[in-house]
């Protein structure tokens, strides 16, 4: 058996920073108010004509640096995105392009928050399979652009930040490897986390109406969200440690989704560990959605949480309702 491991990250958020006293002068809201219900201080908001793409190129370059890979070398691209720059096509394309690489297949996954993780699994199965022996795995989002700054659209526009990260996957050489992921779906929740358009189910697809009402503009149901989030990460994690006979106590880290501070926190008193084994970066980047794990992962990676032989586990709950772990011997 084939397995796949991890040899290169990195991440990209874009340079400007917007602080939560800064929406606090856009609107009635303020850095107490934000930090108390989230956690998060300060995201990283695009420039005007700064993409998805952007951002993905930059966090695959530093990833492939770590790899000690060329562009060449790339045998498939899996992006994890819900904000492609362009309504289609996904972002896979692009990054095959500014990247210089061979004609390889590439392509997207729309599993929002979960969307890396869920990227993950197809790229450690591609290499388990024999048919790729490197590929690119990025999770990418620009969300603020989407974003209603004003008092109406604060309970979403506060917890939003742009970012991407990214991942090379190459065959086993030792015992660090990709141990085994997990995917789970409930869409009967779908409206509760959600943008309603442009949407092929209405034609045309977006039209000065639907502008009017809002329909591009990504809404939630905080408490529907919050109550299945400290469910399902729970249920994910346990999932991934009996798959591999594992217990809390063989983990050194667990890099769960950034959605909330408040939802880590309860996760982690559900699991009865403490927030050291449960990382956080979400203070300084907000909740980018499907780039959220892989940055933490880098920054993790970087600051000297684990090491080679160590576990970790990652956790992601999102949209959909989609909800996947990874257990990882790094």
């Amino acid at each position: 058996m084939r397995y796949s491991r991890i040899t290169g990250v990195g991440f990209k958020v874009p340079d400007r920073t917007i602080t939560n006293d800064d929406l606090a002068g856009l609107m009635d809201t303020s850095d107490e108010w934000i930090v108390s219900r989230s956690g998060i201080k300060e995201r990283h908001w695009v420039e005007e004509g700064e993409g998805t793409s952007d951002l993905s190129v930059e966090a695959a370059k530093q990833a492939m640096e770590m790899a000690g890979i060329q562009p060449e070398d790339i045998d498939l691209v899996v992006v994890g995105s819900l904000t492609s720059d362009y309504f289609f096509p996904g972002v896979g394309a692009q990054l095959q392009d500014k990247l210089g690489l061979r004609t390889v297949g590439s392509f997207d996954v729309k599993a929002a928050c979960s969307a890396f993780v869920y990227s993950l699994s197809i790229g450690d199965q591609f290499i388990k399979t024999g048919q790729y022996d490197t590929i690119l795995v990025v999770g990418a989002e620009v969300q603020s652009t989407a974003l209603n700054v004003s008092n109406e659209g604060r309970d979403m526009a506060v917890l939003f930040g742009d970012g991407a990260g990214a991942a090379i996957l190459q065959p086993a050489e030792d015992e660090s490897r990709v141990l085994s992921t997990h995917m789970h779906s409930e869409g009967k929740y779908l409206k509760e986390l959600w943008c309603e358009g442009p949407a092929s189910l209405y034609h045309p697809r977006i039209s000065h109406e639907h502008i009017d009402a809002g329909i591009h503009l990504p809404s939630m149901n905080g408490r529907e969200v919050f109550k299945n989030a400290i469910k399902r990460f729970p249920e994910v994690i346990n999932e991934a440690l009996d798959a591999n006979n594992l217990s809390l106590r063989d983990v050194k880290l667990i890099i769960p989704h950034q959605a909330n501070l408040r939802i880590s926190q309860a996760v982690a008193k559900k699991l009865g560990v403490s927030m050291d084994m449960v990382y956080s970066n979400i203070h300084k980047y907000g909740n980018t959605t499907g780039a959220s794990i892989p940055i933490a992962m880098t920054e993790a990676y970087r600051e000297g949480r684990f090491k080679k032989g160590d576990i970790i586990i990652l956790a992601a709950f999102g949209a959909g309702f989609t909800w996947a772990s990874a257990a990882i011997r790094w």
